[in-house]
């Protein structure tokens, strides 16, 4: 099987460093990029190989079902990054999601969540998990007394994103793993828009850190991936097993993609912060804007909490647009190098008109309580020039 670069001390190692060389193997080609090993299986050199492959005497791969060397990179650069102990990829962020739920409940428990959550992780909450036996109950994020009040005796999950799909809501990690904890529950964190450059949830108490890797640590929107990262024990507990049965594999290709990402994703990261910081204050200006909500600006219901819990205030920007669905999409559609997607984290600057996209299935009723407008729309910045940028959202806003 490849080697193990251990020419470094990791753990002396800068993030920016991590994200380039962390989980590197090599063959004995001795390869510069990472290897992409596009194989379904492994030979064995003898019968009694096999064996010890199986019962894990020998720890080299069996299966690319199970685990495979690019995706295994991905994996160790993935948890190095994170400061997790372990880590397993899977085929989108939504198997992420899903896997780190399933595989800690069953029929009789009970699970709470953040009502803000992005439309396919509420509806695997609200929906999928009752199926199941497994009771849900949401709660408003950013209230605590809500968090301690959902605890029953047979409360296993709490989970929640922060910052939340699409309204920014910036919800304390920290206390909530602490209410979680009392209660001896585990806590699961969607990072994907803090990114893990901006916030480390494992640090601030969270069991459990999902991703959808086909965001940011993608980066230009080539390929889908998830990740789910947390403790050897947690991993080997709740989540291993899980998809070793159940095949949510990621393709070695698409990790191997990601592996090239991560190399960037710092810098790409960086950039998409602070263009995103001047186009904030940029939408606030605007005549035809009624409210810009964004994490790094003292405007921001939790701006405190963001600048303790996040390194910046991140890539995306909420605004609302007066005239409501008219207004929002009259303003969408007259930006010129700003593209219309349901995607974020990508090169390119995205806007998605949420309460007909990623949170249509939700009732007027629920999108009004989460404050998903009809004039609301979500920005994801790109690594356009900010001055382009800026002049695009300008030119939209005269009408």
């Amino acid at each position: 099987m490849p080697a193990q670069d251990s020419r470094f001390d990791l753990q002396n190692l800068h993030a920016d460093t991590l994200l380039v060389h962390g989980g590197t193997m090599r063959s004995s080609f001795g390869e510069l990029s990472e290897g992409l090993f596009l194989t379904q299986g492994f030979a064995y050199d003898t019968m009694e190989a096999a064996e010890a492959r199986f019962n894990g005497e020998d720890p080299g791969f069996i299966y690319s079902r199970f685990s495979n060397p690019t995706v295994s990179m991905f994996e160790r650069r993935m948890a190095l990054h994170e400061g997790a102990e372990a880590a397993r990829a899977t085929a989108s962020g939504m198997a992420a999601v899903t896997a780190a739920l399933m595989g800690q409940v069953k029929a009789g428990d009970h699970v709470v969540a953040a009502r803000a959550l992005f439309g396919s992780c509420r509806y695997i909450v609200e929906d999928l998990l009752p199926r199941f036996g497994v009771a849900s109950t949401l709660v408003d994020g950013t209230d605590l007394d809500q968090w301690r009040s959902a605890v029953r005796p047979n409360t296993k999950v709490f989970v929640l994103e922060s910052p939340t799909n699409p309204t920014l809501e910036v919800i304390d990690i920290a206390a909530v793993a602490a209410i979680a904890h009392d209660a001896k529950a585990k806590l699961v964190v969607d990072n994907v828009l803090a990114t893990p450059m901006h916030q480390k949830p494992l640090r601030l108490g969270a069991d459990c850190v999902v991703y959808s890797a086909t965001k940011h640590i993608d980066g230009q929107g080539r390929c889908l991936g998830g990740v789910i990262l947390g403790s050897e024990q947690f991993i080997a507990d709740h989540v291993h097993n899980l998809l070793r049965q159940t095949g949510p594999a990621i393709s070695p290709f698409n990790a191997w993609v990601l592996l090239k990402g991560l190399e960037t994703l710092s810098l790409r990261v960086e950039r998409q912060s602070r263009t995103a910081a001047r186009v904030a204050d940029t939408l606030a200006e605007l005549p035809g804007i009624g409210r810009v909500i964004y994490p790094g600006r003292a405007d921001h219901p939790q701006h405190a909490l963001a600048q303790r819990q996040m390194a910046s205030g991140g890539t995306m920007v909420a605004f609302e647009v007066k005239g409501g669905k008219a207004g929002a999409f009259a303003f969408g559609n007259r930006l010129r190098i700003v593209k219309i997607s349901n995607n974020l984290g990508d090169a390119k600057s995205i806007v998605t008109h949420p309460a007909t996209t990623t949170h249509q299935r939700l009732s007027p009723a629920d999108r009004a309580q989460l404050g998903i407008t009809d004039g609301m729309l979500r920005l994801s910045v790109g690594l356009e020039h900010p001055d382009d940028l800026l002049a695009d959202f300008v030119q939209a806003g005269r009408g």
